[in-house]
């Protein structure tokens, strides 16, 4: 496995986790809490969102 290839598993795994933490907030949790999942759902989308951008640049 070269760079690239680490990187788009990595942006995969953190969309994967992402979306269940969203999910969670969403569903599982309604008080505050979920606001906090959701919001930490919606930074793994931020840092895989940097991790495909440095595809093919590092």
């Amino acid at each position: 496995m070269n760079k690239n290839t680490v990187l788009a598993w990595a942006t995969f795994i953190m969309i994967i986790v992402g979306l269940g933490l969203i999910a969670m907030g969403a569903f599982k949790y309604d008080d505050v809490a979920g606001w906090g999942f959701a919001s930490v759902g919606i930074g793994f989308f931020a840092i895989a969102w940097v991790f495909n951008a440095l595809k093919g640049r590092v």
